[in-house]
């Protein structure tokens, strides 16, 4: 028992890193080769974990080479189009000027019920707004509307409006995160002095953003 719960716990270790040096990236996003990589991780890290009769390093050593491979093949996609188009493949347009492309989505497998599941993921309930839509290297679409149908913005409309400003998590169940301060161009004093005029301790801190612009928000821990 001992034994299977710490093989899991080195698994899970290492799983932790090689996704860590392989990039973040949601399941969604990932390429081809990184979700080939993702699953053969998976499937060698069970290993270990069942058979207490093999080494660690049967299961580690190829988890490793595949990391290793990854990366190299990330470096080559970097360097070469045509080895990322091989590797990826390519961009497909599924809609041109608001027409269906049917022989496109016939390559794809694509269903008129998959491309308006996708429509409506980006905002989009009508196929009329539609000028242009792609199906990206990672199966995700990308859309764009008809100018007549994009959204009015406010230099369109000619209105003036705030600067925006980033807000970030600074203090988080009493933690304070000193990569959000230096985004924000804070520093530790300037959380003490806001959370001191707020009558409570920083480990009475649930939740507290900062902004660029000296704007922040604090919501303390229930009692």
């Amino acid at each position: 028992m001992v034994i299977s719960l710490l093989r899991t716990l080195l698994m899970y270790a290492i799983i932790l890193l090689g996704v860590r040096i392989m990039g973040k990236r949601q399941i969604s996003q990932l390429q081809t080769s990184e979700l080939v990589v993702t699953l053969l991780i998976s499937e060698l890290a069970v290993m270990p974990i069942q058979e207490h009769d093999e080494p660690l390093w049967n299961g580690i050593v190829p988890m490793l080479t595949l990391i290793v491979c990854e990366i190299i093949v990330s470096f080559f996609m970097l360097k070469s189009g045509k080895f990322r188009q091989l590797i990826c493949g390519k961009p497909i347009l599924v809609i041109e000027n608001g027409k269906i492309l049917q022989d496109q989505m016939r390559k794809l497998r694509m269903s008129t019920e998959d491309l308006f599941e996708q429509l409506r993921q980006n905002g989009v309930f009508f196929l009329e707004e539609v000028a242009y839509a792609v199906i990206e290297t990672n199966g995700m679409m990308s859309v764009t509307r008809h100018v007549k149908d994009d959204p009015l913005t406010p230099k369109q409309a000619g209105v003036k409006v705030k600067p925006e400003f980033l807000e970030l998590v600074v203090v988080s169940d009493g933690e304070l995160s000193e990569s959000s301060l230096k985004l924000c161009g804070k520093d530790k004093d300037w959380v003490r002095s806001r959370v001191k005029a707020a009558g409570l301790t920083q480990s009475e801190v649930f939740l507290m953003t900062a902004r660029s612009d000296g704007q922040y928000h604090i919501v303390p821990k229930e009692r």
